[in-house]
């Protein structure tokens, strides 16, 4: 199984509400202050970014490489694919990737995928991103939860070594006779460093107009970086 096929069963779950719409908020103003008028979302998830953009009148396409994701948001009526952005052909003036996406992405492939984003752009579009701090990974991210409800529960355990954030997840669900199937598997992400990101950035033809030190878990330190880039 897709890790991420398992974390879209057990998203709702997990109370990030709050932190969501705040990541949200500060993308969309973003967008709203550049005035793009059609925005692809990569890693789109559960379409709450896309619905927010749809909400101010933007046009707004998703890509998502959980099946299970993309279903959710076709239930939505949303506008969205399960493919890679390498096989994208439309143009847009904006593209985005919010909460962790190029974490996901190892430092072999992040060059690859920043050049695919960089080709689906419009001449002067831009790329809206963010990524994990060394203090979010090692100071917010790790730990463990558990969460036991009537008819689950949902084990995540999460650990940063090597540059590398890895959340072991479990679910056991009940099933109507009173047994549990279990489902287990985990998501690796990656740190990168903002100077690293800047020369891949630079490397596509990105030119970087701002890095905001965004505060999502913690007033002391910044624990995401956002990357507003221009082709």
């Amino acid at each position: 199984m897709n890790g991420l096929n398992l974390y879209s069963k057990i998203e709702k779950y997990l109370d990030f509400q709050t932190e969501t719409e705040e990541l949200y908020d500060a993308f969309l103003k973003v967008c709203e202050e550049l005035n793009v008028e059609k925005v692809l979302d990569i890693g789109c998830g559960q379409g709450g970014f896309l619905l927010s953009l749809e909400a101010i009148g933007i046009k707004a396409f998703g890509t998502d490489l959980s099946s299970e994701q993309v279903k959710i948001c076709e239930e939505k009526e949303l506008n969205v694919s399960c493919v890679d952005i390498s096989e994208i052909t439309n143009k847009f003036d904006c593209a985005t990737a919010i909460f962790d996406v190029l974490n996901y992405i190892d430092k072999k492939n992040l060059d690859g995928f920043i050049k695919n984003v960089y080709n689906l752009l419009d001449e002067k579009g831009y790329f809206i991103f963010d990524i994990n701090t060394l203090y979010g990974f090692e100071e917010v991210a790790q730990g463990t939860l558990n969460i036991n409800l009537e008819d689950k529960f949902i084990g995540i355990d999460a650990f940063f070594d090597d540059r590398r954030l890895i959340t072991n997840i479990i679910l056991f669900s009940k099933n109507e006779d009173g047994s549990y199937l279990k489902e287990e598997d985990f998501i690796t992400q990656y740190y990168h460093e903002k100077n690293a990101i800047k020369k891949l950035l630079a490397k596509s033809g990105f030119e970087v107009r701002q890095i905001i030190n965004f505060h999502l878990h913690s007033d002391s330190k910044a624990d995401k970086l956002i990357f507003i880039c221009q082709k």
